[in-house]
């Protein structure tokens, strides 16, 4: 016997007892079908009893940070669909069941809301540029698939869900959702929607250069782990040009006059030969933990049932 498959939209909150009631309501007109859960932050204002009124399942989380929030609604709700949304009414709730359509008639596992500023106000300029880099960064190390990384406007497939191993704790989530599913080869697609600036009484929690340098980290910690033969290929190709120009004023010195003037530069440049050579034998050691690492994570993605416009 057949079913409608679930929906869940999930909501990460934090003071946002201005615009949350108009989230709820934009949501539940938009996708009657889904459940709509609020996950608060610790906020420190009306959000959970204003979520709550709205008809909202509220939950909350206690550690501080939109990743630990992400993470705690994978593990607790099960859906076959979730749509995740910031809860500051800035994000078009009517792409939502497009968003959801591609997901079960396309079989995507992540379609990323490309957000089409409204208005000047809606999307700083640093912000722009921050977003603009950082997705080109990720484009030119895992692919080009996306334009907009840093949307906090998606819908997932369960599978990708259930077998996603978050590590962030910050705004850096975002990042980690993409890269994990670029460096997989899941399917994913896009859409472009409309993105309004805050209403009155609604501030941003983005910290521009704080939370931009925490994805930059996270960008350079997953490159790490998941490409690490090119990560330490290239230490040691840093490590091996500098050994070179150091030593090689050194050799044509000694080849002249059979003297070696400068010894402790010379064993400075044997020095960082050795260790760009060490860095070269741990980039194949961990390239092979890696490709391990990134099976078994496909093995448990593929264990999940695909998504589906109906449940069987």
């Amino acid at each position: 016997m057949s079913s409608e498959p679930r929906i869940a939209v999930l909501i990460p909150c934090y003071n946002e007892a201005a615009s949350i009631a108009a989230v709820v309501r934009d949501f539940r007109a938009s996708l009657p079908q889904a459940d709509i859960f609020v996950y608060d932050n610790n906020s420190a204002d009306d959000t959970v009893a204003i979520a709550t009124a709205a008809g909202a399942i509220v939950r909350r989380e206690s550690r501080q940070g939109k990743g630990f929030v992400v993470r705690r609604m994978f593990a607790d709700i099960d859906a076959d669909v979730y749509v995740i949304v910031d809860g500051d009414d800035t994000y078009d709730a009517a792409a939502a069941p497009k968003l959801v359509e591609l997901i079960l008639k396309e079989n995507c596992d992540l379609v990323n809301g490309a957000r089409v500023p409204t208005n000047e106000a809606a999307f700083r300029a640093g912000h722009k540029f921050g977003n603009r880099l950082l997705s080109t960064l990720v484009s030119m190390i895992f692919g080009k698939r996306n334009t907009d990384m840093l949307s906090g406007y998606k819908a997932l497939s369960r599978r990708m869900v259930k077998s996603f191993p978050i590590k962030s704790s910050g705004f850096e989530i975002e990042t980690e959702l993409l890269i994990h599913v670029l460096e997989l080869g899941l399917p994913v697609d896009e859409i472009k929607t409309p993105y309004r600036e805050r209403g009155e009484g609604s501030e941003s929690k983005l910290r521009t250069y704080r939370d931009g340098f925490r994805i930059i980290w996270l960008i350079s910690h997953l490159i790490r782990d998941e490409k690490p033969l090119q990560f330490f290929a290239a230490v040691a190709a840093v490590l091996a040009l500098i050994a070179i120009l150091l030593g090689v004023p050194i050799v044509v010195t000694f080849a002249e006059t059979g003297l070696v003037p400068r010894l402790p530069t010379a064993l400075l440049a044997t020095g960082l030969v050795i260790s760009s050579l060490l860095a070269l034998t741990a980039g194949l050691v961990l390239d092979s933990v890696a490709r391990a690492r990134r099976e078994f994570k496909l093995l448990s993605y593929l264990g999940m049932a695909a998504p589906s416009a109906k449940r069987r």
